[in-house]
């Protein structure tokens, strides 16, 4: 999820959780073996302990790239026992896991996409403007490239295009620029050193609204580190691709590029291909998924008072209703 100014005081709230559960239980009904549920960002492990809970017969496989992660929801998931298998894996990696599992569908799938409360709540990951520390922002910390390493190594005009693009930011020209002057005197190591060059390059005027000016330079470099974008234009097809007749997917999304690379692939799914000049519709190009959301759905008023993370969630969700061809 996107850093936000109160994400540690909101704790480790699942979001959107009773209407996860909502729609994702009708896809368990499944007769003659265990219903199985992927939780591909497994994070903390509130939804899939929740999943759990609900389902006695439910089978988990939840992935996460984060180590850290995995280690704190296995702990909390111990107590159903051999109904949860955990991998270390990013989430386009979901065929290769069924695979080494011999699973060859799954029933349910969730995606909780962003940052999930630890990598916010612990200072020394980097990915919060609020605490000073390395510029770090690896999601998987088995992984190479770091925040550290686009800022200080990427040239000018790669920079400018990663907080144009990954961040949606007006001023991406000039803050990169301000970073190349910056790392010429001396690498920029710090979040806070980073923050506060980022403030200084925006105007005055645009720095008094909007929240955090660093904001959209954070979640762009972020993105950049840990590939996510490009990450998800693979990991959601095959989630699909997984589902059988009656399985169903959710997505939480916190940003609109994640939101837009959704909607685009659901609605592609969704829709009827036959081409235009024939006058009735090919059964073979017939939608294989029906959307479950109208747009997408918003949190209550009520959960983004209690929980300030699911302020900026988007959902989407959408059931099979043939199979590919």
């Amino acid at each position: 999820m996107d850093v936000g100014d109160h994400a540690a005081d909101a704790g480790h709230v699942p979001v959107m959780l009773d209407r996860v559960l909502e729609l994702l239980a009708p896809a368990l009904q499944v007769s003659g073996r265990a219903p199985i549920y992927v939780d591909g960002t497994l994070g903390m492990g509130g939804h899939a302990e929740a999943m759990l809970a609900a389902h006695p017969g439910l089978r988990l496989i939840g992935l996460d790239r984060d180590t850290t992660a995995l280690e704190r929801s296995g702990k909390r998931l111990e107590r159903f026992g051999d109904r949860v298998t955990l991998v270390h894996a990013v989430y386009d990696e979901l065929p290769e896991v069924l695979g080494r599992l011999g699973v060859p569908v799954v029933d349910a799938v969730l995606f909780d996409l962003g940052v999930s409360s630890p990598q916010l709540d612990e200072a020394d990951r980097g990915f919060a403007y609020s605490y000073d520390a390395p510029l770090d922002m690896r999601m998987d910390r088995t992984q190479s490239l770091t925040a550290a390493e686009v800022v200080n190594g990427y040239p000018p005009a790669e920079l400018a295009r990663i907080l144009r693009e990954y961040g949606e930011e007006r001023f991406a020209q000039r803050i990169a620029a301000a970073i190349v002057r910056e790392r010429e005197k001396a690498p920029l190591d710090s979040t806070r050193r980073l923050a506060d060059l980022v403030r200084t390059s925006i105007p005055a005027a645009t720095r008094r609204t909007g929240g955090n000016p660093a904001k959209r330079t954070f979640q762009a470099l972020r993105i950049e580190v840990n590939g996510e974008l490009d990450t998800w234009r693979r990991a959601l097809p095959a989630a699909l691709g997984a589902l059988p007749v009656g399985g169903r997917i959710v997505v939480l999304s916190y940003h609109s590029l994640e939101d837009r690379i959704t909607k685009q692939i659901l609605a592609a799914n969704a829709a009827d291909t036959t081409p235009p000049d024939l006058p009735v519709p090919l059964p073979e190009h017939q939608p294989r998924f029906r959307l479950l959301t109208r747009g997408a759905e918003l949190p209550s008023d009520e959960e983004t008072t209690t929980n300030p993370r699911a302020g900026s969630v988007r959902m989407r969700a959408a059931e099979r209703v043939r199979e590919a061809t």
